[in-house]
Formats: structure tokens, C-alpha cells, sequence
């Protein structure tokens, strides 16, 4: 297999580099693809230098798969060139995730919809990746019927300059802004644009995302998104309310033998889940389990995982692996 990583500088194409490394992905031939200021530049990987290459020339290889995380123009204009050229493409941007003509794929929870057509496969945003992780198995179940979420997202979601804003400040240093306010010792209710309803782009991803994962149109979802100088990942407060009522012992066994998640509800010895055990790791993160007291059918908890890795490269990884594993490969 001839496999591609574009945006390969980047903070999330460096992190699909060793999620690769991690899980030995097998493969022939390895391109890494960035922007033309990057062309020429040396990578080392598994001991080797590659030099990155610009898109045409990554076209021209024709890889069988290609991992996008260069940004939504940047997979708009050359996602579909690729994909013309028999290359799977699977794209870490919001460019093709509400495209009706497109898969939103978590391969735990989806994976099954994937066929041998699918040239451009998205990978949805972070928060709803663990989202509908923790939540798929129990609306299989109970069936939701109403959703609020509330989530404390990390720095590392915006990018290398965010990372290198959080850190300039907390040394006092001079630096280029990248959020409105600083972040430092400081929480935004604020990520990405604000649009015309009043919330912003990202609460509305997870709104829409989660309806197309999940494939129900019916779950009312209602969103807050905030932003927390924190690096180790992202984490969710889930309140759920199901259309049927549920025993909490058996969510427990639920959340525990789906794929992907783990489960830390232990409340006498402080056991939940935290960004800072989440980071680098792959799995979704499950604690605070417990019913919500106020309100009939209604379950809260508390859903943490690394943006960087499950939330992003880790899930781009696995569907490349589930299309070679099931021959969905030209």
C-alpha cells in the first residue's frame, strides 16, 4: 500500500506519524504531502528522512490512501483530485462532514457503512468522535430523546500557534494572539465563529454531527462549547435524556464492553476521567456516571478523551485500516 499524509507539519498530521508508528500500520510506500512552503523539508519517521513533497506531486504517486489535515479550502480544492485519481481519501476537516454525498465515519460505532466507492470518507470533529462513542451504545438501547451537551476543550484543538499563545503567556513572553482574549488562567465560551442563532460553528458540528452519526434526525441537541488552557484533551459534561427509562447498572455494562471506551466511575478513591491521563492515549474516557435527579429517563456523564489522537489522527488511522482490512481498496 502507498499511503499519504497530507498536512504532514502540522500538529495533527505529526500526531497521525506516530499513531502509524504505534500501531505498525503496514504499508509499502510512505508520502508525506504539506504546503509549498514546506516542500524540501525533512521528516525523520521509523528512523528514515523523507522529504516532504507538494499535492501534485503526491497526486502524481497515486497513493492508495491519503489522510487529509490541512484544512477545510485546502481538502475542498484538493481532496477531489486525489480521489479522481482512485486514492482514498480521508479528511480531518469539516469541508465534506455534512456533505450528504459523504461518509462521517467512527468506526466503532459506523465503520459498517463504508463500501468500495467511497473516495472521500470524513473524520468528524473531535468532540463529537468521543461523543458519539460514549453515546451510541445506549441510544441503541434506551433511544435518546434529548441531549445537552457542555464541553471543556484544550488549546491543542486550535493548533500549533494556540499551544505556543497558552505558553508564551505563561512565561510572559511576547507573542501573535490567536484567540480574542487571553487564555492563560482564563476559560472562552468561545471556539471557532459565532453564528446568526447565537451559537458558534463548533456547537453546531456537534449538533448536526451527531444526528448524521447517529442517524436520527429526532434527538434534540443543544450545545456549549468552551475553551480551557488545557493540553491533554478534550472533556464533555452529557446530560441524556432517553425516551425510555434505563438501569444504571446496566449503562455500566454497556459503556464497558463497547469498543474504544473505558470506563473510570470509582468516586470513593477519586477515580474519573481527566485530560491529563487521557493525553496520548487512544481510548474514550467514561465516568460520573449517574441518574439525573431533576428529570425522568435522564443520565449524566462526564466523557473525556485526547483530541489530538481519538479525536482526530487515531480515528483517520482506524478507517484507513478498516478499508484495507475489509478490501475497500482499489
Amino acid at each position: 500500500m502507498k499511503l499519504a499524509v497530507v498536512g504532514a507539519t502540522g500538529l495533527v498530521g505529526q500526531e497521525v506519524l506516530k499513531v502509524i508508528k504505534e500501531r505498525q500500520v503496514d504499508f509499502d510506500e510512505l508520502l508525506l504531502v504539506a504546503s509549498q512552503r514546506s516542500v524540501g523539508k525533512e521528516i525523520i519517521f521509523n528512523d528514515k528522512a523523507y522529504q516532504v513533497m507538494g499535492m501534485e506531486d503526491a497526486i502524481a504517486q497515486k497513493p492508495d490512501v491519503a489522510i487529509f489535515s490541512a484544512g477545510g479550502s485546502t481538502s475542498l480544492e484538493w481532496a477531489p483530485r486525489f480521489s479522481d485519481n482512485g486514492t482514498i481519501v480521508i479528511d480531518n476537516s469539516s469541508a465534506w462532514r455534512m456533505n450528504p454525498t459523504h461518509k462521517l465515519i467512527v468506526p466503532e460505532v459506523n465503520g459498517e457503512l463504508l463500501r468500495i466507492d467511497d473516495r472521500i470518507i470524513a473524520n468528524p470533529n473531535c468532540s463529537t468522535i468521543q461523543l458519539v462513542l460514549a453515546l451510541a451504545p445506549l441510544h441503541k438501547k434506551y433511544k435518546i430523546k434529548r441531549l445537552i451537551i457542555s464541553t471543556y476543550q484544550s488549546v491543542t484543538g486550535t493548533g500549533k500557534a494556540a499551544v505556543e499563545q497558552l505558553m508564551n503567556e505563561r512565561e510572559g513572553k511576547e507573542h501573535t494572539k490567536v484567540y480574542p482574549h487571553k487564555i492563560d488562567m482564563n476559560v472562552l465560551p468561545h471556539i471557532d465563529i459565532f453564528m446568526d442563532n447565537g451559537y458558534t460553528k463548533e456547537e453546531m458540528k456537534m449538533v448536526n454531527e451527531t444526528r448524521k452519526i447517529l442517524q436520527d434526525d429526532d434527538i434534540a441537541i443543544t450545545a456549549t462549547a468552551v475553551r480551557l488552557p488545557v493540553m491533554g484533551g478534550h472533556s464533555e459534561s452529557l446530560n441524556v435524556e432517553f425516551e425510555s427509562d434505563f438501569d444504571l447498572e446496566q449503562v455500566r455494562t454497556l459503556l464497558e464492553n463497547a469498543a474504544g471506551l473505558i470506563v473510570q466511575d470509582d468516586i470513593k478513591n477519586n477515580v474519573y476521567p481527566m485530560p491529563l491521563d487521557a493525553h496520548g492515549k487512544d481510548e474514550v474516557f467514561v465516568g460520573r456516571i449517574r441518574r439525573d435527579e431533576s428529570q425522568a429517563n435522564t443520565l449524566n456523564m462526564w466523557v473525556v478523551a485526547d483530541n489530538l489522537r481519538k479525536g482526530a489522527a487515531t480515528n483517520a488511522v482506524q478507517i484507513a485500516e478498516y478499508m484495507t482490512a475489509n478490501n475497500l481498496v482499489y
